[in-house]
């Protein structure tokens, strides 16, 4: 039965516009990993967190396209650290599991599966070339929740930061936003990057046992540059 993966999330995942290109959201690229009859609705904007998303009307705009056998597949946390902006900002232990649970509420009363999945990692490295982890307590936060809901888990954190330190200081400036202008930028991804943490979602969702294994394809491949796709205008 064709069903969509409806992605809420921050700028780590969310669609880009071609003034934006080369950077790319991971959300971009999971289309490739997934079977036809599985869409990809992908919800993601630019510096939202847990909270802006809900306090913006956005999960509500997400919970009306809900339909039974879908799944809401939730990543936060980047923006939620933000301690000086108190539109964004929650506790790891306190607000970002009040506002998560949410998401996980309009899933359920949609008939949707509600998934979480920890936050992408940044590329960070200390001075003897090892992956350093960046989100303090937000993932182990949204794992004791998943926990104690019963909710599939993605570990995108975990996952993310072991292919960072396999890949290197080095072979990962090829996977984040560093263009030829000048950009740097060692949170989002270009096309590689995005394609590869794309494939780390995909794998975990069919671990979790969210999808079948006829729901996900090609985790042997890399995206094709020319197959993506970046908007005319800047997402709304």
């Amino acid at each position: 039965m064709p069903r969509t993966v409806h992605l809420a999330g921050d700028s780590t995942a969310g669609p880009k516009s071609r003034a934006a290109a080369p950077e790319t959201g991971w959300g971009m690229a999971l289309p490739y990993y997934l079977a036809d009859d599985v869409a990809v609705a992908n919800h993601a904007r630019n510096g939202r967190s847990t909270r802006s998303f809900v306090v913006q009307g956005r999960l509500e705009d997400v919970a009306r396209d809900l339909r039974p056998g879908d799944l809401l597949l939730v990543q936060f946390g980047h923006n939620d650290a933000k301690v000086d902006d108190p539109e964004r900002h929650t506790e790891p232990w306190t607000s970002y599991t009040e506002h998560l649970r949410r998401y996980l509420d309009a899933a359920r009363t949609a008939g949707a599966r509600p998934v979480l999945a920890t936050s992408v990692e940044r590329r960070r490295f200390d001075d003897a070339g090892d992956a350093v982890a960046g989100h303090g307590d937000y993932p182990a936060a949204m794992r004791a929740l998943a926990e104690q809901e019963g909710v599939p888990l993605v570990d995108v954190q975990r996952a993310s930061l072991a292919l960072w330190q396999d890949l290197g200081p080095e072979r990962t400036l090829h996977y984040f936003f560093h263009a030829d202008d000048g950009r740097r930028d060692d949170t989002h991804f270009n096309p590689p990057g995005a394609a590869a943490v794309a494939r780390l979602v995909a794998a975990g969702l069919l671990e979790a046992g969210v999808l079948a294994d006829h729901e996900v394809r090609r985790l042997d491949e890399d995206v094709p540059d020319a197959w993506f796709r970046w908007l005319d205008d800047e997402p709304a």
